[in-house]
């Protein structure tokens, strides 16, 4: 009996191996199902990793797994898988059944976020406590380090790192990447273990002692003293350290909730230290992790939820006294909630979104990171709160919440110079662009932000002899008499300790703080400012001609009676350059430019003035100056300013067509069949005659003039080739030839058919209708070539 019990994982193993890849995923889960309920953990010990591999695929890519960020509401799949791994399902049932066993799982180091795979394989301690006591070091020969992870760290893990893993078969475009099975799991786990109301539901299963046990502790001897400290995040001295196995039960389960949220933390933000961060500056260094759209958006999911979890906290834990915190005897969770942003998220976060903000493609995807960034420097719009009697335009921000705006001092500080170094590279007359700029000032200029951001900054700057008297900097760590959570019972409560404190640990302590409020910001907003009137002007102008060119616009068009423009027949222009897009353009920087101006205090009449003067001049001069340029070794090089001007469509270089004009391309109003057609003729007729038309042409006499007006081009002679790189003359002599390219023209067609129709009504045949009108082309060029000879003589 005993052998059969160990060879039968082996048999299950392999059962479940070729089921894999002969069932459809739906009857797989219910096979599944049943066996999580049936087999003992020792024997479903050895199937879960290959499991988890199996749903969430590879840590390197190569297995795609059940592909949950592809599954959407439209597969048949997608409520079985939902069914089966959210938070109360199968899946974790057989976590939680291995949790009490207290099996552990090996993941490769190599697999562990940059940062910290580079810690450990220097031999340094993590920041991150989720990694500690837990490496493994490999046999004799083996040169790959692993980490042991109990079961619910080691499936969150591989939950959390299918976002971040490569996957081949991504490439396919979904219609919406907030409507995936990943997406909707995420939302799950974040508001089961980390719930709004109530607590975090026990674990089902129990070990010998009665409950599911805890990770194993952090022995920590780190000191955290000076500016630029971040404590790493525990929990509680008794949740982590259980002195007796009758330890409160809600304290022994959230560790589950810090679980996950490191986890998720590690895994989508930790990716850039700062030593990293200040490396990718240089342009010869790689990067190494570029997130997708879709990680941002996960990640501002993330954002959003622990604000609204952090938000939940109970009034009556709101006070920081120490006296109301020692009597209060606040739960595990409650202390949980208190810490979550400032000491889990804030710094990975700040890194995560500066490198974003560097690297970021210069189109309308970077909407993405600035929702996530949005969402995280206003924490008031996840309260919870459903009243809300002021429109959103003209919401105050409460006082309350200046200690959160001075703690994260440069995540509007920083970041909003980072914006603007972006938005003004980016074509604002897209008004995906113009939107994002609006959503920007809209937010930084809600009532009294502006004063709390410029009140921080204040704080920062205080000289720093008046912190030489306080006691010594630090948060107490558990080693020193402290515990990581109630150590706000011991740190040093001092405002200016505090943003500086935040400031140095994000920016390093050697860092130069330029002041958002500063005159050398104020001095680019001013040029912000003007880029945003230029792209509004244009907007307006192009918005207002492509209204004409639609009142234009009739039937007639269709011949080439409208616009000849070659600009207003291409037919592929982005739905973004419509007018009606285009209109919405404007609004949008309207607005943003009363934002800006309130911000920072502007003078709306020098504003208006400021505008007035560049629509006049843009108006004198737009049509004939070129971008702003420097004469290089090769002729003409684009500035910055001259890039600006193109992107928004305020000067351009005079492009032209400089080949054969027979083989142009062939416009909209031509007939494709007969411009191939009247280009063969007339390439034979030219190859045949060319000898007698040269002669005719090179006579000096009038019918050598007539001659030239019908066999050569007027303006073949010389035409300049405008480039940024040259300034060189293109000479073109073209030889005589014969055109017929015009009769191929819906218009000359149409005009045909008119003087053939009037030639019928006055009863002529076709043969004197042609003899008719060859006789008034030939008398049109005498005249023309003899008016042309007396304008030449005056």
């Amino acid at each position: 009996m005993s052998s059969q019990s160990l060879q039968q994982p082996s048999f299950l193993l392999a059962n479940l191996k070729a089921d894999a890849t002969t069932k459809p995923l739906i009857q797989r889960c219910q096979d599944l199902l049943k066996i999580i309920d049936e087999y003992p953990a020792k024997e479903l010990h050895l199937i879960f990793p290959w499991l988890v591999e199996n749903v969430f695929g590879s840590l390197d890519g190569v297995i795609s797994g059940w592909s949950l960020r592809l599954l959407h509401s439209r597969c048949n799949e997608y409520n079985v898988v939902l069914d089966f791994l959210n938070p109360s399902g199968p899946m974790m049932k057989l976590v939680y059944k291995l949790q009490a066993e207290e099996y552990k799982y090996e993941l490769p180091v190599n697999y562990l976020p940059g940062p910290v795979k580079a810690c450990i394989q220097e031999g340094v301690l993590p920041d991150c406590p989720l990694f500690h006591n837990k490496l493994q070091f490999p046999p004799p020969g083996v040169l790959t380090l692993s980490l042991a992870l109990n079961p619910f760290e080691f499936f969150m893990f591989n939950f959390a790192h299918c976002l971040v893993a490569p996957r081949n078969c991504l490439q396919t475009q979904v219609s919406s990447l907030t409507d995936s099975a990943y997406f909707l799991l995420v939302d799950m786990y974040l508001k089961y273990f980390l719930p709004v109301e109530g607590s975090v539901p026990p674990s089902p299963f129990s070990d010998s002692r009665g409950s599911v046990t805890a990770p194993s502790p952090r022995a920590s001897g780190v000191s955290f003293a000076g500016y630029g400290v971040h404590s790493p995040s525990l929990l509680k001295h008794h949740i982590f350290h259980q002195p007796s196995v009758n330890a409160d039960p809600a304290a022994q389960e959230i560790w589950r909730s810090e679980t996950l949220l490191q986890m998720f933390v590690e895994v989508w933000l930790h990716h850039y230290s700062l030593d990293m961060y200040q490396k990718l500056q240089s342009p010869q260094v790689k990067e190494p992790f570029s997130p997708s759209e879709e990680h941002v958006l996960v990640v501002r999911l993330l954002v959003k939820h622990l604000h609204a979890f952090s938000n939940s906290l109970k009034p009556e834990q709101l006070s920081s006294s120490p006296s109301a915190h020692s009597h209060t005897h606040a739960s595990p969770l409650e202390e949980f909630k208190r810490v979550v942003v400032q000491r889990f998220v804030q710094q990975k976060l700040y890194l995560f979104l500066q490198h974003c903000f560097g690297h970021w493609p210069l189109d309308a995807s970077f909407r993405a990171v600035l929702e996530t960034w949005l969402s995280y420097i206003q924490p008031w719009r996840y309260t919870g709160e459903k009243n809300n009697p002021q429109p959103d335009q003209n919401r105050t921000v409460p006082d309350k919440w200046e200690p959160f705006v001075h703690e994260n001092l440069l995540l509007y500080t920083k970041l909003f110079q980072g914006f603007l170094n972006r938005a003004v590279r980016t074509d604002l007359v897209n008004p995906k662009n113009a939107l994002m700029v609006f959503r920007v000032a809209k937010v930084f200029a809600q009532p009294n932000l502006e004063e709390m951001i410029q009140k921080g900054e204040q704080l920062f700057l205080e000289p720093e002899h008046v912190l030489h008297h306080r006691q010594p900097r630090g948060y107490l760590t558990p080693s020193q008499g402290g515990s990581y959570l109630s150590s706000r019972q011991r740190v040093v409560t001092d405002t200016v300790f505090k943003v500086k404190s935040h400031v140095y640990s994000l920016e390093g302590q050697d860092c130069q703080y330029k002041q958002m409020f500063g005159p050398e910001v104020r001095g680019a907003v001013m040029k912000f400012i003007q880029i945003i009137a230029q792209a509004r002007h244009t907007a307006k102008r192009i918005s207002d001609h492509s209204t004409e060119a639609a009142a234009n616009n009739s039937f007639l068009s269709w011949f080439g009676l409208g616009s000849s423009d070659l600009s207003n027949t291409f037919s592929g222009a982005e739905p973004e350059e419509s007018g009606e897009c285009l209109k919405k353009t404007h609004e949008f920087l309207d607005r943003a430019l009363e934002n800006l101006c309130q911000i920072f205090k502007l003078n709306q009449g020098q504003l208006a003035q400021l505008i007035s003067n560049l629509s006049s001049s843009q108006d004198d001069g737009h049509s004939r100056q070129l971008p702003d340029c420097i004469q290089g070794e090769n002729g003409l090089i684009l500035t910055d300013l001259g890039r600006r001007q193109i992107i928004n469509g305020l000067r351009r270089f005079e492009v032209q067509y400089q080949g054969d004009p027979e083989l142009q391309p062939i416009r909209s109003y031509e007939s494709a069949l007969l411009v191939r057609f009247l280009y063969r003729l007339s390439s034979l007729l030219n190859d045949r005659f060319r000898g007698h038309m040269c002669a005719l042409c090179s006579r000096s006499d009038f019918l050598g003039r007539l001659g030239r007006r019908y066999l050569a081009d007027p303006d073949s002679s010389v035409r300049p080739k405008r480039s940024p790189l040259s300034r060189r003359t293109l000479e073109r002599s073209l030889q005589p030839r014969l055109s017929l390219r015009p009769l191929a023209s819906y218009r000359t067609l149409l005009l045909l058919l008119l003087f053939y129709l009037l030639g019928a009504l006055l009863s002529l045949g076709p043969l004197p209708s042609t003899v008719l009108l060859l006789t008034g082309a030939v008398l049109y060029g005498v005249l023309m070539t003899l008016f042309a000879e007396k304008l030449k003589t005056h």
